[in-house]
């Protein structure tokens, strides 16, 4: 017979587990009604014109169902803004960990935290009074409105997920191992290179990889400040429609159960698939430096 103690954490894990079952049911529902809206755009349209195709004219006659300048517009502005945030992230997650005194830390630790807590939609707007004007009179471009633009605000935006993932990596390095750095007679700024990063590498990995997650499947920031040209870029400074930005504005126009419908979720399958494999890659890195103890370093 089963005493309190132990009815009571069968209980506890039975609600646990129920919840993950939820959460898994939910995400292959919300896969499953991906495909089966996006899989009836390929009797008419051959998937490698799908992903190869450089139109993007859903509404044209004939129209054109070409998504690489979608796709290559996602990834530009996920490697540009990523080439922005990555740096800047580490670095702030290092300052506040390590360098920073602790009546500093409580003033900048919560300016990061509100950084993260902004809306997509308030970051866009002043990509878009703000920056764009800026871009467009200072740099004499046809158009603030671009890529450059696009991914400065996603680098605004991830560079808080980027810090906070990074500075609780630094802060779980077992303490011993600093100790041990430090009383072998290593600076301060020698234990931070050879042995609080090489520790902590797993988890600023991870940090890295939501941030570019998080800047590839943006809608509202690349809808408001990217242009809105579905074309292949060739400069820093062109207006991009990532895949994002296309689902969103198009969607409410698109006639239900069409070809352009179809090829909207198909849209979606593609940039969901993109978002698998880099959380696929950071799950891999993850566990490949993950930390388990001094003698793993």
């Amino acid at each position: 017979m089963q005493t309190p103690r132990t009815f009571r954490e069968t209980c506890i894990k039975t609600f646990f587990l129920f919840t993950a079952c939820i959460s898994i049911l939910v995400l292959t529902l919300i896969m499953v009604f991906l495909v089966m809206e996006g899989l009836p755009l390929f009797k008419t349209v051959p998937i490698t014109d799908f992903l190869l195709g450089s139109d993007w004219y859903p509404t044209a006659d004939p129209p054109d169902f070409g998504i690489l300048p979608l796709i290559v517009a996602s990834l530009s502005v996920t490697v540009v803004s990523s080439l922005m945030a990555i740096p800047l992230g580490v670095m702030t997650a290092i300052y506040l960990a390590e360098i920073c005194s602790r009546r500093m830390r409580n003033i900048l630790k919560p300016i990061v935290e509100l950084l993260a807590a902004l809306p997509s939609v308030v970051i866009g707007f002043f990509g878009m009074v703000i920056v764009a004007p800026f871009l467009q009179n200072y740099l004499d471009l046809d158009t603030g409105l671009n890529l450059f633009n696009a991914s400065l605000m996603l680098a605004f935006m991830s560079i808080p997920t980027i810090c906070t993932v990074s500075e609780d990596a630094i802060y779980s390095v077992p303490g011993e191992l600093k100790e041990a750095s430090l009383g072998l007679g290593a600076t301060h700024w020698q234990t931070i290179a050879k042995v609080i990063l090489p520790a902590s590498l797993s988890g600023i990995s991870t940090a890295v990889i939501l941030g570019m997650s998080r800047a590839i499947g943006e809608t509202m920031v690349v809808l408001m400040v990217a242009g809105g040209a579905a074309l292949i870029p060739v400069s820093i400074f062109d207006p991009v429609r990532p895949m994002p930005a296309s689902i969103a504005a198009e969607m409410a126009e698109a006639p239900f159960q069409s070809d352009h419908y179809y090829a909207l979720f198909a849209t979606g399958m593609v940039l969901f698939l993109v978002t698998l494999i880099f959380n696929m890659i950071a799950e891999h890195i993850a566990h490949k430096h993950k930390q388990t103890g001094a003698a793993t370093l």
